[in-house]
């Protein structure tokens, strides 16, 4: 099993809408992504490692396939869809990490 991670970095003055996030992006993700798409879930980033420090990201979602090629082959039949919808929920600039899953 494999998960792609899409960080969203906190930023001073940056915008992310979460509601837009969770309510509008996030499905059109699992529309476009399935039957490859496995399972995802979203974090919404609460504080630092230390108290009363902001949160390294705004926002997380993971994304589980069975494998890279899964994966890929999803994503380069549907890829330009979601990210042309980026610009809808924020002006950050996501990072992305594909692992392996190895404790569940």
């Amino acid at each position: 099993m494999i998960k792609v991670s899409v960080l969203y970095p906190q930023k001073a003055g940056a915008k992310f809408d979460m509601d837009y996030y969770c309510d509008s992006h996030m499905p059109l993700v699992q529309s476009k992504l399935k039957p490859a798409l496995k399972g995802m879930a979203v974090d919404k980033g609460l504080a630092g490692g230390a108290p009363g420090t902001p949160p390294s990201y705004v926002a997380m979602c993971h994304l589980w396939f069975d494998t890279v090629a899964a994966f890929e082959r999803a994503f380069e039949s549907s890829g330009d869809a979601i990210l042309s919808d980026i610009p809808n929920y924020t002006d950050i600039e996501p990072v992305v990490q594909i692992s392996e899953v190895m404790l569940d």
